[in-house]
């Protein structure tokens, strides 16, 4: 099968970058795959970080893909598309997180030539942070394609609110492997200057709203002085309350923080030192975060919000608070420490977990979906 992807890849970075170059990698070993890039991304004024693309420090690794979609310029629409045409796929598959995306992707989509298939690889039917814009937009989006694919039973829900008659599977995120194996946690300690011995909790990757940083730092000032707190990520947004929580908190010695964005070389040092993820947020779809744990053997603690239940539960490795409160969240951090046989249960978990999300699976079963499609 020939089949083109359309989305960020390098020189973008991140995670949706991370998991199209994953995914491009494993269609490959068994398809004619060809990847489709922006050459605009989003405009400066709408990205919230430092940067869009990888550094001289970053050790993404380059994926070739033509440089075409300007999100913010209709004439590159028809350049893209045209593009995409002459190379004849039979299966073309974007990915969507924002309805920034929905006029450029659908003009491209409405496009394709009728022998060839449009599947959309759904994060979000409606984002995080919402606006008035996105129902609209979006449901004219998925009005142009001929199937998506959702990674949790969430979005699929929001999917079919918007698209009811839409061809549609759930396809769980894989595990990323691409950040190395885990490292002694000694070394790893060492390489991050924590305090070696100590109860270690993570909150990794951007640091957002809807993420609920400020629940787990409340919840931190709940547990006692057995504990250290890693915050890793790139804000997007002013970090100023968040330092005003650990300034007058507890003990802001133990926490220690690390607000950039995190290269993939050093992804291993966070996770071989934690014992435990926790990702308190306010509102979720899945989660690449939790597959990057999962990967490392590090066991979740999640708030009870869209996909996590599903990802973590039942899956089992992960802990989910029934409340999501800092008494909630404290709660069900003592609860993993205070019981071996949770911990064990957990990591046998994240076994059968690595198992059954593999690359290969998921690519078989995208293309069987495809396939599908009449």
């Amino acid at each position: 099968m020939k089949i083109a992807i359309l989305s960020c890849f390098y020189p973008y970075r991140g995670g949706i970058a991370q998991f199209n170059a994953n995914l491009f990698e494993e269609l490959g070993k068994t398809h004619d795959v060809r990847a489709f890039n922006f050459c605009r991304q989003y405009p400066d004024f709408l990205f919230p970080g430092k940067t869009q693309y990888v550094t001289p420090e970053d050790e993404a690794v380059p994926v070739e893909a033509e440089a075409l979609l300007d999100t913010a310029d209709p004439l590159s629409w028809s350049r893209t598309a045209r593009a995409i045409r002459e190379w004849s796929p039979d299966l073309l598959l974007m990915r969507y997180w924002m309805s920034w995306f929905a006029p450029s992707l659908g003009a491209v989509a409405r496009r394709m030539a009728p022998g060839c298939k449009v599947i959309g690889i759904l994060d979000n039917v409606i984002p995080h942070e919402r606006h008035w814009f996105d129902a609209p937009l979006t449901r004219r989006f998925l009005r142009s394609l001929d199937g998506a694919v959702t990674l949790c039973d969430e979005v699929g829900r929001d999917l079919l609110e918007l698209r009811a008659d839409i061809p549609h599977t759930v396809l769980p995120h894989p595990i990323y492997t691409h950040f190395g194996k885990r490292l002694p946690r000694e070394e790893a300690e060492r390489r991050l200057g924590l305090t070696a011995g100590r109860r270690t909790l993570l909150f990794f990757g951007l640091i957002r709203e809807y993420k609920g940083l400020d629940i787990l730092l409340q919840a931190f000032d709940l547990l006692d002085g057995r504990y250290q707190l890693v915050i890793a990520g790139e804000p997007y947004g002013p970090f100023d309350k968040y330092q005003r929580l650990i300034d007058g908190g507890r003990a802001p010695q133990d926490v220690h923080v690390f607000p950039e964005y995190i290269r993939d070389a050093r992804v291993k040092y966070f996770f071989s030192a934690a014992d435990l993820t926790v990702l308190p947020y306010r509102s979720a779809t899945q989660s690449g975060i939790s597959s990057v744990s999962c990967h490392f053997d590090v066991p979740m603690v999640v708030t009870d919000v869209g996909g996590l239940r599903e990802t973590v539960g039942q899956g089992g490795t992960g802990i989910v608070c029934e409340e999501g409160t800092p008494e909630g969240v404290a709660e069900a951090v003592r609860r993993y420490f205070d019981d071996p046989g949770l911990q064990a249960r957990l990591r046998e978990g994240m076994d059968a977990e690595r198992k059954r999300l593999s690359w290969s699976r998921f690519a078989h079963d995208l293309t069987a979906f495809a396939e599908s499609i009449r």
